[in-house]
Parts: C-alpha cells; sequence; structure tokens
C-alpha cells in the first residue's frame, strides 16, 4: 500500500479472488464498507463516513447487491501490482464488497466481470483485455459494454499469454506461494464458502420465542434451561398495528437470570420454518414430553414419501435437512436425510381475461364465443369485447380464480376431485376449464346410476348355475386386471392413469349389464357382485364421499376407507384369448378373436370368413397373407 494518507499499521492489502488468472487484467481494488483500512481513513474523513453508513443502510442482502446499483469512494490509496512494481491501481470503497466473505477486498478486473465492468465505466478507470476467445484476433478483439467470461487464450499478461484461463489459475498461484513477503507467501489457495449468516427473527406473534433475556448490565443472557419452553402469552392484543409481544404489558419485562435487575425479553419470534422443519420428527410421539423419542423416530423415520409444493422444493426442504443433520448430532434421531421420495405436485390453472382498459376481468364475468373458428371473450357486464390473455396459475391479483364454494354447489366434491385428478399427470399444471368439469360431472352421474343398475341386477335370483360362462370369466378378467392396474397407479402416484382404467372399467360395466340382464345365471350375478366389490373400493380415493354412500347401500359393514384393497386372481390375469385387427392392403378392414399363439391355419382361417373380407375379395384369392402372432394380420390383394 502506499499513499500519503495511509494509516499506521496498514502496509498491505489482503485480497481474495476466483480468478487469479486474470491479475494482469486488474485496474482497481474494492475493499468492504466496514474493512478495517476502511474504518481507519473514514476517522479522518467526514465524507467517507458518510459513504460507509449509505452502504450499511441498504443491507447486504444478496438480492439487494444484484439490483442495487454499484458505488465507490476513492481513498486516494494505491497499491502495487505483485508482479509489476511500476503499476500502481486505486483503492475504492465500494457498496457490493462485503466483510464476511474472503477478505472483504477484491481486485477488480473489468475485461472479465461484468460488475466490475461496469464499476469502471462508471469512473473512468482504464482497463485491459486479458483473454480473447479461440480463434478471435488477439490484436483486434476488445471488450465494451460486455465482459467477456468464458474460455480463451490469455493475452496481454507476460508471462501467461499463450496459456488457457485454467493453465494461468495454476501459474498465478504457484508463483504468488513461491515470493515471500515479509516473511509469508505472498499468495496461497484457500476455499471460501458463500454461506451467510442466516437471519431468522420476525416481527411477529406467532413464531418460537427467541430464549434470550437483554440485561442492560450483562447484555444478552441466555433463559435457564429450567425456565425452557418460554411460552407465548395468553392475552396478546391483536388489534394494534406491529409487534403485539412488544407491546404486551407484562410478559417481556423479567428480571435478570444472572444479576437479578430489571430485564426485557427478546420480543422477535423465530420464522416458521423452525417449526416446520423437524415437525415429522415430532409426529412421531407427539404426546411426549420430550421433543424426540429417539427409539421411536427411528422406528419411523425417514419420511416414505413427501408430497408438496414446487416452492417448497428448495428452501423448506433445505431447512428440513439441516435439522435432521443437527438431531442427528445430538442423538436425537439415526439418518440423515428426512426423505426418501419427494413428488411436487402441479398448480390449477386458468386464462387470464383483460377489459379494454386494460383492467383483469373475472373469469365469472366473460361470455366466450366462437366466430369464424376464433375464440372471442366479451365482459357480460358491459357486453364490451375483453382480451383473452395467457394461462397462468390462479391469483386474485389477476382474478383468475373460481369461487370454490360455488364449484362445490354446482358439481360437488367428487366431480371436482375427478377433473383435477384425471385431466393431466399431477406433476404438471391443470388447465380449470367448464368443459373439462362439466364432463367430470356427468361421469359421476354416470357410475353412479352404473352401480345402482349392477346392485339391482345383483339381488335377481339366478335362473341356473351357468357353469364356465365365458361372458362373466372374460368380465372378471377385465375386474382384476383393472385392480392390479390401478393399484399400481396409485403406487407411483400417476393418478390420471388410474382414471383411465376405471373409465375403461366402467364401459366393461356398461356392456355387461345388458348381458347379466339377457342370462342371469348363477356366473354372471355372482360376477357382477365380485365386481361390484370392487369398483367401488377403486373409486373411493378419487370419490369418496359417492364410494361411501354406495358401500352403505350395498349393505357393508364399516367404511369403505377401512376396507382393504381387494386382492386381484393371478389366474385371471392369464389372457386365453387375444383381438387381432385384420387390414387389407395396409387399411384395417375388422377385427378377430383367437387363442393366444393360435396357429397361422386358423387366424387365416377366422380372417378370410369376415363378411368385410368376403365382400371385399369377392370370390378372388388374396395374393399374400400376413401373421404377426398374437399381434396383426394383413392381407394383400
Amino acid at each position: 500500500l502506499k499513499g500519503d494518507i495511509l494509516p499506521a499499521g496498514f502496509d498491505d492489502l489482503e485480497v481474495y479472488t476466483t480468478r487469479p488468472d486474470t491479475i494482469f487484467g486488474a485496474a482497481f481494488m474494492a475493499i468492504a464498507a466496514d474493512h478495517p483500512l476502511a474504518s481507519a481513513l473514514a476517522k479522518s474523513n467526514p465524507e467517507l463516513q458518510s459513504f460507509i453508513k449509505q452502504c450499511q443502510a441498504a443491507g447486504t442482502s444478496a438480492a439487494t447487491l444484484e439490483t442495487l446499483e454499484k458505488e465507490g469512494f476513492d481513498t486516494g490509496i494505491h497499491v502495487k501490482h505483485p508482479f509489476d512494481p511500476e503499476k500502481t491501481l486505486p483503492v475504492y470503497v465500494a457498496n457490493f464488497v462485503l466483510m464476511g466473505y474472503g477478505t472483504g477486498a477484491i481486485f477488480g478486473c473489468p475485461s472479465g466481470d461484468q460488475r466490475d465492468l461496469d464499476f469502471a465505466r462508471k469512473y473512468n478507470l482504464d482497463f485491459t483485455t486479458v483473454v480473447v476467445p479461440h480463434g478471435e484476433d488477439q490484436n483486434s478483439f476488445t471488450v465494451t459494454d460486455e465482459a467477456y467470461t468464458e474460455d480463451g487464450i490469455m493475452v496481454n499478461s507476460k508471462f501467461l499469454d499463450g496459456m488457457t484461463p485454467a493453465q494461468a489459475f495454476e501459474q498465478v498461484a504457484d508463483r504468488l506461494s513461491n515470493i515471500d513477503l515479509r516473511g509469508k507467501p505472498q499468495g496461497s489457495r484457500k476455499t471460501n464458502y458463500r454461506l451467510r449468516d442466516w437471519g431468522i427473527s420476525r416481527q411477529r406473534f406467532w413464531g418460537c420465542p427467541i430464549p434470550i433475556i437483554h440485561c442492560d448490565n450483562c447484555g444478552q443472557v441466555n433463559v435457564p434451561d429450567a425456565d425452557l419452553p418460554v411460552r407465548l402469552p395468553e392475552d396478546p392484543d391483536l388489534s394494534k398495528p406491529g409487534n403485539a409481544l412488544d407491546h404486551h404489558p407484562t410478559w417481556k419485562f423479567v428480571p435478570c437470570p444472572t444479576c437479578g435487575a430489571d430485564a426485557r425479553r427478546e420480543t422477535d419470534t423465530m420464522d416458521t420454518f423452525v417449526d416446520s422443519s423437524w415437525y415429522f420428527a415430532r409426529f412421531t410421539s407427539p404426546k411426549s414430553s420430550q421433543p424426540v423419542v429417539p427409539e421411536i423416530a427411528n422406528s419411523w423415520l425417514p419420511v416414505d414419501q413427501y408430497i408438496g409444493g414446487i416452492e417448497h422444493a428448495i428452501l423448506h426442504l433445505l431447512y428440513s435437512r439441516y435439522f435432521t443433520r443437527a438431531l442427528k448430532q445430538i442423538g436425537l434421531v439415526d439418518l440423515k436425510e428426512p426423505f426418501k421420495g419427494l413428488f411436487t405436485q402441479g398448480m390449477v390453472t386458468h386464462e387470464t381475461y383483460k377489459d379494454e382498459d386494460g383492467n383483469w376481468v373475472s373469469p365469472d364475468d366473460i361470455r366466450i364465443e366462437t366466430k369464424d373458428g376464433e375464440r372471442l371473450a366479451f365482459v357480460m357486464s358491459t357486453n364490451r369485447p375483453a382480451t383473452i390473455g395467457p394461462v397462468e396459475k390462479m391469483s386474485k391479483s389477476k382474478l383468475n380464480g373460481v369461487d370454490p364454494q360455488d364449484m362445490l354447489k354446482t358439481h360437488g366434491a367428487d366431480a371436482i376431485r375427478w377433473f383435477v385428478l384425471s385431466d393431466s399427470p399431477p406433476e404438471r399444471d391443470v388447465e380449470w376449464n367448464e368443459a373439462g368439469i362439466d364432463g367430470a360431472s356427468r361421469f359421476v352421474q354416470r357410475l353412479y346410476k352404473i352401480v345402482h343398475e349392477a346392485m339391482a341386477l345383483g339381488q335377481l335370483s339366478p335362473r341356473d348355475a351357468g357353469k364356465d360362462d365365458r361372458v362373466a370369466r372374460d368380465f372378471l378378467a377385465h375386474v382384476h386386471a383393472t385392480t392390479k392396474a390401478v393399484g399400481e397407479e396409485l403406487a407411483g402416484i400417476r393418478f390420471n392413469r388410474a382414471i383411465a382404467q376405471i373409465y375403461d372399467l366402467a364401459n366393461g360395466f356398461s356392456k355387461f349389464l345388458p348381458q347379466v340382464a339377457k342370462e342371469p345365471n348363477g356366473e354372471r350375478i355372482l360376477a357382477l357382485r365380485q365386481g361390484l366389490d370392487h369398483l367401488i373400493v377403486l373409486i373411493a380415493p378419487f370419490m369418496p364421499h359417492m364410494a361411501e354412500t354406495c358401500w352403505q347401500q350395498l349393505g357393508k359393514s364399516g367404511l369403505v376407507c377401512d376396507a382393504p384393497w381387494p386382492e386381484v386372481d393371478p389366474a385371471l390375469l392369464i389372457k386365453e384369448s387375444t383381438i387381432l385387427p385384420v387390414q387389407v392392403n395396409g387399411k384395417r378392414r375388422g377385427e378377430i378373436e383367437v387363442p393366444l399363439n393360435a396357429p397361422k391355419s386358423l387366424i387365416e382361417e377366422k380372417a378370410l370368413s369376415l363378411e368385410a373380407i368376403e365382400r371385399i375379395l369377392a370370390g378372388e384369392s388374396p395374393k399374400k397373407i400376413i401373421v404377426v402372432p398374437n399381434r396383426i394380420i394383413n392381407i394383400v390383394i
């Protein structure tokens, strides 16, 4: 360091950099507002004092520093370049340098860092380009408005010229570590973590009290263990603005645990994530007087499946991992990771609408018309045109939400649940639309009708045993295959695919019911009764209200939600036959049912006997018949 106003005891400036390769591009030095050198200089410089206060008032959060206009104060002090004693660099106090990271001092290389470039241009500092992209002309490439931060070749860097930045990094680090400066290496490698102090205090009533007592004599004093936990008062006045604990007439006033003098409780509370970060461990023994009972917690944890919104996927889950590691260190749990599986569901979205003045309009006040294939929107209250905007997450500010109470009154909870789960995979967003909810409502009514028709037919007295009834066996095979598939899809959190299986089973019921009515033999009636039991259990997760109603109407005991999942008969899952599409010159003309692995001769015979095929052939023989076993048959004419 050199300068006429250099405070005593400041001979060197230690900086931290992640880019030592750009050291020959250094144009200035910057130190934090609370750097010891800045504090020493400010004692005799009122302007610098004012600048430091301005920096401190602006805040030091990452978001603040990212958007803050970069400002500096020229101290009038210079430093010598470590590899070029003839070159000196000005030292600035800057509002974007943090004392808590590295050494609180950096060198600025404008050609390789956009922040440094903006700073250099603001204060008219000269700088040199030190990295040129591969293949660029070293003599003509210059940095003007945008810093170059990618790989390339070192230039204007003396002994580093021609190297890559990675090679130059090692070269500079090695050289500095071998230069002696007042008895120690001039440079060394060090890893610095970008971790910041974690502010968890909040100025609100609802939260964990912070167990600190403020005493004028003793300072901050911990609440004694015997007085923990600190409990919130039962009589807060929440009608006033501000912190209810700070306003409380008695709660915050306590004697100091150390000296006995009058003292005050800390009135800030901890953020709610302090509670939500370890509740899963507490829930394993909720009635215990201890926070966590290790034996019980270890038998339950980790959580098998965590389901939550994507907004929790970073912060809340990260906090939970922190707390779990801490709980492990103090012996309350024996695990490092709290959750085995994570599933983040999508959001419910809706079209947005604006009137001619650009104001948001609720869907309840919108009428949609179609003219010449184009969807047009109109504001019903004014009968004026509206603009249809993008589909976005439902929000109060954009008025694109729907009143759930109105939906419940119109369609019922089962229909709404069915629509939301059936419309798309649960990890994707669901676009709310009236056509979709109307369709779900119709299906709920259709299913209710199917169930009651099946109940009526199931009470018929069979005409005969109906031994080896193929229709009944095929229906039961469909029921058991659906039961197996729905169970697997639910386990995989693929609700829309489970619902697709139930749609297909409903169609199977619609085909089977007339067959039972036509020939109500013993096998068909028993198959119908078993199928009905399966169906009601299958729909219970999606239509719980209707499922419970039907369960009671069937005369079943207890609740369907407590009923076990239906057992699947493996024998019924074995397919005895298959449906083969029949094509003529590649175009589908019909289908045939044949036994699995049927011989080619049987397949050809059944295909050629189809009425549609006979009509096309008109007595002529085909040129060729191609049979793909168990898949397809193609007749070439």
